[in-house]
């Protein structure tokens, strides 16, 4: 670290350097908390992992009425802009930290259209697919490994026992979950936006990553199981665009237009 004196003076970080602490007020906390939460939950590929180790670290040391105000920030931020289901903040946290120490967590568990059961498990890691996050653990009641849901666990508990991890049946956890919840693989989308960058990122938001490809013009990707929201993200543009792959996208893009047209057309008497 370097100083200098002076009005202009102050501390400059070299490359490498560690980061000092940071001393934040209530305010920021809470807004830091509820930012990387929705980093998270982000499109862009490995940022998920890096918000989760951030958030978890803000988490631990978070009063609980914080933590609260987190949750309920997050929930009306989210609701109001994607149908995904919630996450709560401090679930997201506390089933992280088990992975990570490799402790066994207790938790309130609903499938679809069925009563909560308790469950004990072994987690072992905690991703995201399709836009949800999964636990994917070894279940100690039915001796077997399972995937869990995380909008629909409450009351997550670290237990205190460590354990020793198995080996995984699957090559990883992403072909675990695929398997037994089918969950189906991503695409990748590509097309050429006729507008600039500025206004594309403003439009798109989180779940496209936008490069320049000219002074009117850039490339627009996003990652998706689904089709549908990408369609709706291109036309929410403005903007004439050319699909650039996959050939899946294109098929849908032209039968899409295809629809609109004809609900556009004159019907005969």
């Amino acid at each position: 670290m370097h100083a200098a004196r002076g009005t202009d003076g102050g501390y400059q970080l070299a490359p490498g350097a560690v980061l000092p602490p940071l001393l934040l007020d209530e305010e920021e906390a809470v807004a830091l908390a509820v930012g990387m939460g929705e980093a998270a939950r982000s499109a862009i590929m490995g940022m998920e992992a890096s918000a989760i180790r951030a958030l978890t670290k803000v988490v631990q040391v978070m009063l609980p009425r914080l933590r609260r105000r987190v949750d309920l920030l997050r929930g009306a931020t989210v609701s109001a802009t994607s149908a995904e289901p919630v996450v709560t903040v401090d679930v997201l946290t506390t089933v992280a930290q088990a992975c990570r120490d490799e402790e066994r967590l207790r938790f309130s568990y609903a499938p679809r259209g069925r009563e909560p059961l308790s469950r004990e498990v072994e987690p072992y890691r905690l991703m995201t697919l399709g836009r949800r996050w999964y636990l994917v653990a070894y279940d100690l009641t039915r001796q077997d490994w399972r995937s869990f849901r995380l909008d629909r666990l409450t009351e997550a508990q670290a237990t205190g026992a460590r354990f020793r991890p198995r080996d995984l049946p699957t090559q990883d956890a992403a072909a675990f979950v695929r398997a037994v919840g089918g969950v189906p693989e991503p695409y990748t989308l590509e097309a050429l936006v006729h507008a600039p960058a500025a206004r594309v990122r403003t439009t798109v938001g989180q779940w496209g990553m936008v490069e320049e490809a000219g002074e009117r013009s850039c490339l627009l990707r996003m990652t998706s199981t689904s089709l549908d929201w990408p369609a709706q993200a291109l036309g929410n543009v403005g903007s004439e665009f050319e699909v650039l792959g996959p050939p899946e996208f294109v098929t849908y893009i032209r039968e899409w237009g295809e629809r609109f047209v004809r609900a556009a057309s004159p019907r005969p008497a």
